[in-house]
């Protein structure tokens, strides 16, 4: 694979991360949602049970920001010891 293959492919990566982050903040987003129309309700089993998802959800959201931050590192080390702009621009010219 070629450098600039390889940076595209990692630039994809991080927009999936990115994406799976929003993902999961949606999701604890539903679930502090559903807390609070429980705390009106008072379902015993929502009770018992969403606090666990909730920190689940909330360990999840900041071990993907972990592997984003990193990851985004590596990328951009990656970038500037492949000098990517350059190669981009060289690209854009054959075009």
């Amino acid at each position: 694979m070629d450098k600039l293959k390889k940076f595209e492919l990692m630039e994809k990566i991080t927009n999936e991360l990115e994406d799976l982050k929003n993902s999961q903040i949606a999701v604890l987003n539903k679930i502090t949602k559903i807390e609070v129309d429980n705390i009106e309700l008072g379902n015993k089993k929502l009770e018992q049970r969403l606090p666990d998802m909730h920190q689940y959800a909330a360990d999840t959201v900041d071990s993907i920001k972990e592997i984003l931050e990193n990851f985004e590192e590596i990328k951009n080390q990656y970038s500037d010891k492949n000098n990517i702009d350059s190669l981009k621009e060289q690209e854009a010219l054959k075009k």
